[in-house]
């Protein structure tokens, strides 16, 4: 349901930039007062998915708050970087795109989700902070973790399990 415009006009900032001019209609002095609109030119696409239209073309976009999120799904903005492999550090680099269809995809875990290999070490981590949750809670598991970290041939042996059925 669409709020009224009563409920976004309460919410409209009194304008702190107020121009008036003063008019002699018939013989009286009348001050006039000219709306402030600022118009902002730009191309805030970064690496857009679709080419952008000629400028003649652009039309201005009024955004708000209520409107924000629509307005950049329309734009589509993006960003495609190239930047140093820090997960191995061997001098390679990773090529990374990121998209930006409202204004939560800018918080960090949103960030995150679109990089395949930093997605992958926080689903890893997580699932590691899931074990140790479970491990606290329960001493034969606690028993059984450590018995296979003591012992290099059950690492390897659990180790080539979960490769295993990670590929399958």
């Amino acid at each position: 349901m669409s709020a009224s415009i009563h409920d976004k006009l309460s919410r409209v900032r009194r304008p702190r930039v107020h121009i008036t001019y003063e008019v002699e209609t018939e013989g009286a002095q009348v001050v006039r007062e000219l709306p402030f609109v600022v118009g902002v030119l730009g191309d805030f696409s970064g690496d857009p998915v679709q080419p952008l239209r000629p400028l003649a073309e652009r039309k201005f976009i009024q955004i708000d708050r209520d409107n924000f999120d629509e307005v950049m799904g329309r734009l589509t903005p993006g960003l495609n970087l190239v930047v140093p492999n820090k997960l191995v550090d061997d001098g390679t680099e990773i090529a990374i795109t990121l998209r930006f269809n409202g204004i939560e995809d800018f918080e960090p875990g949103r960030v995150l989700e679109q990089i395949p290999a930093l997605k992958t070490l926080l689903e890893t981590r997580n699932k590691l902070r899931d074990l140790m949750s479970k491990a606290d809670r329960s001493e034969e598991l606690e028993l059984l973790l450590e018995t296979i970290l003591k012992d290099s041939g059950n690492m390897d042996h659990m180790s080539n399990q979960l490769v295993s059925k990670g590929e399958s």
